[in-house]
């Protein structure tokens, strides 16, 4: 099963700050069993969201050449629960990057301006033609960024 978590992107240039939206919906299969009667998204996928946000950059500023695939936490700390019904909104800033293929992050998830989540992480950039169709991605990332119309 795969998880898109990013619903928008806001706004991004090729060599700075992205920012973007995840929705959390009730419908959501992994709500069901976390917690049980009590859902929350879990911590490790708003990890994730923050990840996949840092790929939509890295696959925009290289016309989708590239994508970032995040493989090490630095660090990652939460604040609270993002819940059914709540925008989380992500910001994530580079860091210098580590080594030439690879790059660093520094993000935040924040819910109707309260932090829920600050990380610092880091990842590979690899061929993004090994993992999807460019084709496919650059079409999907003009609906995030809403310059394509449905």
């Amino acid at each position: 099963m795969r998880f898109l978590l990013v619903d928008q992107i806001l706004e991004w240039s090729p060599d700075g700050k992205i920012r973007g939206v995840k929705n959390v919906a009730m419908s959501e299969d992994y709500l069901e069993f976390h917690f049980q009667g009590n859902p929350v998204m879990p911590g490790a996928l708003l990890l994730e969201a923050m990840g996949q946000l840092a790929g939509w950059r890295e696959g925009a500023a290289s016309d989708f050449r590239q994508w970032f695939l995040l493989d090490t936490v630095r660090r990652c700390a939460y604040y609270g629960f993002a819940l059914p019904g709540d925008r989380v909104e992500l910001e994530l800033e580079p860091l210098p990057d580590p080594a030439p293929d690879r790059r660093a992050w520094r993000g935040t998830g924040l819910v109707d301006g309260k932090k829920r989540v600050a990380a610092e992480f880091e990842g590979a950039v690899v061929p993004l033609a090994e993992l999807e169709d460019p084709e496919a991605q650059r079409h999907l990332f003009g609906r995030l960024t809403r310059e394509r119309k449905f």
